[in-house]
């Protein structure tokens, strides 16, 4: 009942597939519903060390094929109808080290040499005046944004099931079975039979299947929006990007359409929540805008996100199963583009 496992409903579906879709909780109830919202075109590695590590060719080609997942939800979203407050205003990435604008400044030539020209590096006042945040500078992507991803989400439920597809919330998948012909799928209140099965539960999915788990590790993000702002964050963000900077536990925020400022910050290794959410993000938030010292928290929330070793997505097959997962950090836009993807696998279409 996330992206992922709705983006491929709803492209099966639309092929004339028999799709049924269950989900333990409601529709949203995981990362897809409470994740930042970030458009971060791309994967978590960039042009340079795509094509350092897989080649010109190959590392070309999926650097692409990771772009179109931007313009996939942009397309559904126009497509369907629905409302998540799409802003393509572009994603800055602010430098907590001088260094940092040498990668940027590699970054954006390795992805004009691709094809790609949407990148552009900020020098310290330009960063500065975009975003009121301590940096040594930025570098922006014009082809991101933000966007309201549990509206998002209940909207590709209802394409889906529009479609054709057969939404089952409150049915966790207690076993999976393979047989001959295909797999079984058991909940507490019956079975599916199935040709083929998506799994599709990220960090989530343990213990349906634990080999596949393995392949990811679950993170515990979280996140809060302050009270409102005096002049809706206009002085903080004037150009109203999604934020991130380069630290390795990723600090990001984003303006909100009804005047607040989201902010996610630090991490945790274990699922069990922190006795209070908001201060534990606080400390995050007031280093990244000390103007903000004190502010009112109006929300806080978190939840499991997974990531890989390798940073990639981890999308493949054994037999009747397919998943996609892994994301990290950048399943917002991704999880859509891996659902379709599993859709085309499992119709033959691609290997």
């Amino acid at each position: 009942g996330g992206a992922t496992g709705l983006s491929a409903a709803l492209h099966l579906a639309q092929q004339g597939a028999s799709v049924v879709l269950l989900e333990a909780g409601r529709i949203g109830h995981g990362a897809s519903g409470r994740n930042g919202g970030q458009i971060i075109p791309g994967l978590r590695l960039g042009a340079a060390d795509l094509v350092a590590r897989f080649g010109a060719e190959q590392g070309g080609a999926l650097f692409h094929l990771a772009l179109s997942a931007r313009d996939l939800v942009v397309d559904l979203v126009a497509r369907h109808g629905i409302v998540c407050d799409l802003a393509l205003t572009g994603h800055l990435t602010t430098a907590v080290r001088p260094r940092d604008l040498d990668y940027f400044a590699r970054e954006t030539e390795a992805a004009a040499r691709l094809g790609y020209h949407g990148l552009s590096v900020l020098d310290v006042p330009a960063a500065q005046a975009a975003v009121t945040s301590p940096s040594h500078g930025g570098l922006l992507d014009a082809g991101g944004g933000h966007f309201h991803t549990l509206n998002y989400t209940l909207g590709l439920a209802r394409a889906a099931a529009a479609a054709g597809a057969h939404l089952h919330e409150h049915s966790a998948v207690m076993r999976l079975e393979r047989r001959a012909g295909g797999v079984v799928l058991h909940t507490a209140a019956g079975r599916v039979s199935a040709a083929q099965a998506i799994v599709a539960g990220d960090a989530l999915l343990r213990p349906l299947n634990a080999r596949v788990h393995s392949r990811i590790m679950p993170v515990a993000n979280y996140m809060v929006t302050t009270d409102v702002l005096p002049d809706g964050g206009a002085a903080l963000i004037p150009g109203n990007q999604a934020v991130s900077d380069s630290r390795f536990v990723v600090n990001y925020f984003r303006r909100t359409p009804d005047g607040r400022l989201m902010f996610g910050g630090g991490e945790r290794y274990s699922p069990r929540p922190p006795a209070d959410m908001a201060e534990f993000v606080r400390p995050f938030l007031e280093r990244s805008f000390p103007m903000l010292a004190g502010i009112g928290i109006a929300h806080a929330w978190g939840g499991l996100v997974s990531i890989t070793r390798s940073r990639l997505p981890d999308i493949g097959r054994d037999g009747p199963l397919l998943w996609a997962h892994g994301y990290s950090g950048q399943g917002a836009v991704l999880s859509t583009l891996g659902g379709a993807l599993l859709a085309e696998a499992t119709l033959g279409e691609t290997s």
